[in-house]
């Protein structure tokens, strides 16, 4: 009897067992964000769920699941700007959750298990697979992208890849694969983004809109309909099931692997959580994991979390051997590399204007430890660096400061913002001009940190200088607190800015804290007015990396630009 007590009291406490005490009474409920892929299956289970009074704790569990693009969840958590009226968010990849948590600022997120997965390949109408010897050909990323964007036959479209995982997964692929080809990879790259921005669609959903429903020759020669679209297996799954003939996709999957959309399940603000829906919030994602769940995300065209290939699902939405799609999914790229190729989309696609102040005090000669460098030698090297990753339609001048640099001021305009490609005075490129004049930066002697005027008057001059269609910003580097006593004030100078700001002429102020004794908290309280924000880096060789993050961050915003 003690036994059969035990039993019956553990498989209580797991929520195994139901009672007669109203569901409705005493259910335990939680509100979930899940990316639109997937929330209707989701919402399957949850439904089930309660129709068969699962409990937690022994209280119902009631799941509302609501679908929400995860770009918009990642950039509502990363701002903070409210309490989220929601528990647990399921997004289509962990890149979302990397981005909710890049701010340090917002909400915090734990994200948990993967409830599901899917593949990113590259669909095609029969039409166009079939021009690109579908099924039996194989090509890597680089070569098939190559393919279908170099036959006048085959448009190729794509989600933005600031707001679809899909579309950023498949950018960073075929830049992996395509510095494999040496070369200038680079360039490559940026000129199939520059392809796929032109036949750009918001989001996943969108994009399928733009493919061509049929075989018949008034949809295959309509310029503005696609033949072929990066795309999750999944989507093409969805889009197979409710079309017919021509107007269904043929996917091909690169043989160097394919990136896995990966579902992770993410508590939000799990401190804030009671017990009882903390604990229910993981008996649902155990739920998920189990078998009439799993049944139910395949039914829907999801694979398992290792990504493992079932037959019905990959026949069903456009695959066939000899297509690789049962090999090894390809190694997941690193949050550096994600943000270094949305940092090139950004800027390839939308072209920049960026005023980069520098910090030249004394102290910027600081050694940095574990290299035989200084702040500045190894800032400028890493400033010369990201140069690289700017077109010749860019424009990005250059200013210094410490304090009393002219006069009584604290700054020197050194170059202006002009065209990275235009011809400089005296010969060559304005782009070998500017990496000149950032070799050429050296430490003041005894020179102080002017950080608050020199902020006011390049924001100004900014501001004045604006360049409608333009991603215009300031980029400050300092590696120190303000030190001039003459200056204005922190408060009032982050009032002026918030007076002057103009939402129709937006100028973030992207500000980077160089080093550990810079004040990463003050440089974001200044910046964050102006809608951009303040970063900070150790070792001054991450500036390059930083940059774009901020770029992309910003450019993310909806507001960075006016056209």
């Amino acid at each position: 009897m003690l036994a059969v007590a035990a039993g019956t009291a553990v498989a209580a406490q797991g929520g195994l067992l139901s009672f007669s005490k109203s569901c409705e009474d005493s259910a335990v409920r939680l509100s979930m964000m899940a990316s639109p892929d997937i929330a209707p299956s989701i919402r399957a289970v949850a439904d089930k769920a309660r129709k068969d009074e699962v409990r937690s704790d022994g209280r119902c569990l009631y799941v509302t699941v609501v679908a929400r693009d995860s770009y918009k969840v990642a950039d509502a958590l990363s701002s903070n700007a409210r309490t989220p009226d929601f528990q647990v968010w399921l997004p289509d990849s962990d890149l979302w959750v990397d981005r909710a948590k890049g701010s340090g600022d917002g909400v915090p997120v734990a994200p948990g298990d993967s409830v599901a997965s899917s593949p990113v390949t590259l669909a095609m109408v029969p039409s166009a697979a079939k021009s690109l010897g579908w099924p039996k050909k194989k090509y890597s990323w680089a070569e098939l992208t190559a393919a279908a964007t170099e036959s006048d036959k085959v448009r190729l479209g794509a989600a933005d890849p600031a707001r679809s995982a899909t579309g950023l997964l498949a950018l960073a692929s075929i830049g992996a694969s395509s510095e494999k080809q040496g070369g200038d990879s680079d360039t490559r790259v940026a000129a199939t983004a520059k392809l796929l921005a032109q036949r750009m669609s918001d989001g996943d959903t969108q994009v399928l809109e733009t493919l061509a429903q049929s075989d018949s020759g008034t949809e295959q020669g309509n310029p503005v309909r696609n033949q072929a679209v990066l795309l999750s297996e999944q989507a093409a799954f969805a889009h197979n099931a409710e079309s017919t003939g021509g107007g269904k996709l043929d996917l091909f999957y690169p043989e160097d692997g394919t990136p896995l959309l990966n579902y992770p399940y993410t508590l939000v603000d799990e401190n804030r959580m009671s017990t009882s829906e903390g604990r229910a919030a993981l008996r649902f994602m155990t739920l998920l994991n189990e078998p009439g769940a799993q049944d139910i995300l395949e039914k829907n065209g999801f694979r398992d979390i290792d990504g493992a290939a079932g037959e019905s699902v990959v026949a069903s939405a456009g695959g066939r051997k000899p297509q690789p799609y049962a090999t090894a999914a390809a190694a997941a790229p690193t949050a550096e590399a994600l943000q270094q190729t949305l940092g090139m989309w950004t800027i390839t696609v939308q072209s920049a204007r960026l005023t980069t102040v520098v910090d030249t005090s004394g102290s910027m000669a600081t050694i940095v430890p574990g290299r035989n460098q200084s702040r500045m030698d190894v800032t400028k090297a890493s400033l010369i660096q990201a140069l690289n990753q700017f077109t010749p339609n860019d424009e990005i001048g250059l200013w210094e400061f410490a304090t009393a640099l002219d006069g009584d001021k604290d700054y020197r305009r050194l170059v202006p913002a002009t065209r990275l490609g235009a011809p400089a005075k005296g010969g060559g490129t304005h782009r070998e001009k500017l990496a000149a004049a950032f070799a050429a930066l050296k430490p003041v002697p005894g020179g102080a940190t002017g950080l608050y005027d020199t902020v006011l008057a390049a924001y100004k001059d900014a501001q004045a200088t604006y360049v409608k269609g333009k991603f215009n910003a300031v980029v400050i580097l300092t590696d120190g607190s303000n030190q001039d006593d003459l200056s204005i004030s922190r408060s009032a100078l982050i009032a002026e800015l918030k007076r002057i700001a103009d939402p129709e002429r937006p100028v973030p102020l992207l500000a980077i804290a160089v080093g550990p004794e810079a004040d990463r908290e003050e440089v974001n309280e200044i910046a964050k007015v102006t809608g951009g924000g303040g970063y900070q880096v150790i070792d001054p060789a991450e500036i390059q990396t930083v940059i774009l993050q901020a770029i992309m961050t910003a450019g993310q915003s909806g507001h960075a630009t006016q056209e």
